[in-house]
Formats: structure tokens, sequence, C-alpha cells
């Protein structure tokens, strides 16, 4: 009787929670690994859901950075958005703005500390909707080698929601730009149906 309500308190939606998450299809090998191409592909059943997906396509290809560099993380973060090698303009992403209320993408490159972390919030505030944020780097996923500081913040998600996690102390160039590719994936999907994988398989 005690799991029935249990398993019947969990499939009511709770204020404030969070959402399932979106199967990954693992890859087994290089061969198979496609950057930006992880999860499984969307299902447009109506004419709401094209239009939608329209709309998520025009997002994805277009997103405008705020540079939030604050420590060594912004200089691989620099390094993608200037050397040819790597070129962000590729993706649309080239676009570095200095002022919040044009930029929809926020990449806080590097460790944010207490003092900082009003400005970055007032900062993500005054950005327009939709927005996102990428946390580059492990001092600002998780405080990095100063976790344990009294000056640090234990993660940037703690202020603003982190919709992309770069790791790597600091990451380079490509791990950044795949974070990237990762992003442009979600806003892709946004408010779309993810078909399962037993539904794949019977195609």
């Amino acid at each position: 009787m005690a799991n029935s309500e249990q398993k019947g308190n969990r499939s009511a939606p709770v204020p404030g929670a969070r959402r399932k998450a979106v199967p990954i299809a693992m890859a087994s090998g290089p061969q198979e690994y496609t950057p930006g191409n992880q999860e499984y592909p969307v299902q447009l059943t109506s004419l709401a859901d094209m239009l939608q997906w329209a709309q998520n396509w025009a997002r994805s290809k277009s997103v405008w950075p705020l540079g939030y560099g604050l420590a060594c993380c912004a200089i691989e973060m620099i390094a993608s958005a200037s050397a040819p090698q790597y070129d962000l303009s590729r993706f649309g992403s080239e676009v570095f703005r200095s002022s919040p209320r044009q930029a929809d993408l926020m990449i806080v490159a590097g460790t944010v500390s207490i003092k900082m972390g009003p400005r970055l919030r007032l900062l993500w505030e005054q950005m327009p909707e939709p927005k996102w944020v990428i946390s580059m780097g492990q001092c600002a996923n998780s405080g990095g080698e100063f976790y344990d500081s009294y000056y640090t913040v234990q993660g940037v998600d703690t202020i603003v929601p982190v919709d992309v996690y770069v790791p790597g102390c600091p990451p380079r160039p490509e791990a950044f730009i795949e974070g990237l590719l990762k992003l442009r994936e979600k806003i892709a999907k946004q408010g779309l149906q993810v078909r399962s994988r037993k539904e794949l398989e019977s195609l």
C-alpha cells in the first residue's frame, strides 16, 4: 500500500522539481560519436511542433554570447573566438556582446567570488529571454581547487541556472566548442517531444 502511494506521489508534478532527463545515446566508439548530436531525435506531430522546431532551429544557429571572463578559462574562451584554427564564426557565435541586453548566452569562465556573485546575477537578469548559461571550467562548475575557500562560490549554479557544464582546468577550446554544440542541440529540441529508444527500434 505504501509503495503504491509513493508511486502515485512520484507521478504527480511537484512545483520546482526538475524535469525528467532526456535519454542520451551512448557511442560505442569514436566512429559513432558526433559532437552536438547525442540525443534521440524529436517527434513532430502537429503544425505547432513544426513551427516550434523552426523557431528553435533559428535560435540555435545564432547564439550571441556575453563574454564573462573571470580567470584563466577566459583565455581559452578568447582563443576559441579569435584563433583561426577554431573559428566560432562557423557556429554563428563569434559576436561577443559587451551589453547583456544584446546577448542570449552567458559564458561564465573562471572562479566566481562572493563579491562577484551579485554582479553576475544582475547581468543575467538583464539578459532578454530566452537565455542560456554555459559554465566553463572546474572553478565555475564546482569551485575547482578553491572549493574550500571562504571567498569562492562553490558552483555558479547556486547563483544562476546552468544549461551546459564544460569540465577542465582550464578546458581546451575544443571542449568549449563541444559544449556550445551541445547547447545548440538542447535549444533545437526545446519544447519538443523526444522519441524513445523503443520507438526508434520499431521503425
